[in-house]
């Protein structure tokens, strides 16, 4: 399967002072360096959050890694970060947390003036090289009745211990309601994320009735380790929480997490594969001209369920009808579950893809809408002459194409399509401008491994060429810029993928 994401900039009754405005905007943006963007989860009702989800980063001891916190309140489920209440932030490097005592910084949270904004405590430990996954599941018998109205909400909250004698959370269970008697569903956790890959290190479980207001009631606790999880179900993995109260393991199974070198698609959970990078580093700066973040987005060379028709045009979160993500996040959402459903399959073609946003261009031509599609490939193509076509039928319209290989491949094709030196023709034609860019994306890959400045590296060139060939169409079409209307702010372009 491939990916290709559609960039269009549209906006009703945007006028052209807006396209020229957005190509000198871009330009300036891509002078910037691009942060790495990682959220937590949500934890709802508490001043004091203790954050469950980790990041792993590379570390290099020879280089400044520079880090930023930003704490934010959530009022809805908005995925607009300007939609929340911004509760403060801080700056720090990742060789800070890593030298301080114990691998534990405390830095005081500002941003915002005249009030205090609390602290936040990180914490960084070297990663195990094990690469071992547990799946366990686990039940409890009579544990305490907390709530008056009924029985209790209870959940599990799983910690590991570090080297200075703290514990770090590292999992929690769902809540079951309204029993005093769980069963819990199983759950998969990395082996070095529960001890960090050593088997006699103190897990620490606590056992919480949930309430709504975030205030839950706590249960009891026990200790165990890898080790005796890994025993599985017996005697010794009956652990009594309070007078009477058991938790109980059910079941615990481990397995190899293998890699497979072979597919550019494979999902490790420690980092970004080269589809994700490439898709995460163009998107997130072409993005911000766009108003309404809905993007549609297609996979093409794969079999569809539940028939396993071959399909070259398909929406990745299934939706025939309305193929729109939300945001670049919702674009990648809907790429990792599509890998789960789908099945890789060849014929590699483009040109379906191509011509679905063609059409869609074709639609209106008058410079009040600006489309962008890209495609991120391993430089298999199955259709090249259908695709030139597609190509020349395409350089007329407001449209740009963006194509990034990855892997290892020859882009031999690729370059074909990239009309810098020889513009691309099909049947005797050429293409009236130059609307495709390609890179291949294991040019700008750090060699010291540093994701960020390989992404924003990419981004720089890929992006570079569309200002010009969205000014040039504009050109072509003799549409000028209209000067904004001092009453009015400037509409905000916005973006499909």
């Amino acid at each position: 399967m491939q990916l290709s994401v559609i960039l269009s900039f549209a906006k009703e009754n945007l006028n052209s002072s807006s396209v020229y405005k957005f190509a000198n905007d871009l330009l300036l943006n891509l002078m910037n360096f691009s942060w790495l963007y990682l959220w937590t989860e949500v934890i709802d009702n508490t001043r004091n959050p203790d954050f469950v989800r980790k990041f792993v980063l590379d570390f290099f001891f020879e280089e400044k890694q520079n880090l930023r916190f930003d704490v934010y309140n959530v009022d809805s489920r908005s995925c607009n970060i300007s939609k929340h209440d911004f509760l403060g932030q801080t700056f720090c490097t990742l060789g800070e947390i890593i030298g301080s005592t114990g691998g534990r910084l405390e830095r005081t949270l500002s941003g915002i003036p005249g009030k205090k904004c609390g602290v936040i405590i990180l914490t960084a430990e070297e990663l195990s090289n094990c690469r071992d996954i547990a799946t366990m599941q686990l039940c409890a018998n009579k544990l305490d009745k907390k709530d008056f109205f009924g029985k209790s909400d209870p959940f599990l909250v799983f910690y590991r211990s570090n080297e200075d004698g703290t514990f770090t959370i590292c999992h929690k269970t769902e809540v079951i309601k309204n029993t005093l008697n769980p069963v819990w569903q199983p759950f998969t956790i990395p082996v070095r994320a529960l001890c960090n890959g050593d088997y006699d290190r103190t897990v620490k479980v606590d056992v919480y009735d949930w309430d709504r207001d975030g205030s839950h009631d706590f249960i009891g606790e026990f200790t165990t380790s890898y080790r005796e999880l890994s025993r599985g179900q017996n005697q010794f993995n009956v652990y009594e929480v309070r007078h009477g109260m058991e938790v109980t393991l059910l079941s615990f199974k481990v397995e190899s997490e293998y890699t497979f070198p072979t597919s550019l698609h494979y999902m490790s959970p420690y980092q970004m594969n080269a589809y994700a990078m490439a898709l995460k580093a163009v998107g997130e700066i072409i993005q911000d001209y766009d108003s309404d973040k809905l993007f549609p987005a297609y996979g093409f060379g794969a079999k569809l369920p539940p028939d396993g028709k071959i399909s070259h045009a398909f929406p990745l979160n299934g939706d025939n009808d309305n193929p729109n993500c939300v945001g670049i996040e919702g674009v990648l959402e809907s790429y990792f579950q599509s890998l789960r459903a789908v099945q890789l399959y060849g014929p590699t073609n483009f040109a379906p893809v191509i011509n679905k946003v063609a059409n869609c261009a074709a639609e209106i031509t008058d410079g009040s809408q600006y489309f962008v599609l890209l495609m991120i490939t391993d430089g298999v193509i199955s259709d090249m002459v259908q695709t030139k076509e597609a190509v020349v039928n395409a350089a007329s319209l407001p449209l740009s194409i963006i194509i990034v290989g990855v892997g290892p491949a020859e882009f031999d094709a690729m370059e074909e399509l990239d009309g810098d030196e020889v513009r691309v023709s099909s049947r005797g034609r050429l293409a009236e401008r130059d609307i495709v860019q390609f890179v291949p994306f294991r040019d700008y890959i750090d060699r010291s491994g540093n994701q960020v400045l390989s992404m924003a590296r990419l981004a720089k060139d890929v992006l570079a060429e569309i200002p010009d060939q969205l000014l040039s169409f504009m050109k072509s079409r003799g549409i000028e810029p209209r000067p904004a209307l001092s009453s009015s702010p400037l509409p905000q372009l916005h973006r499909h993928i």
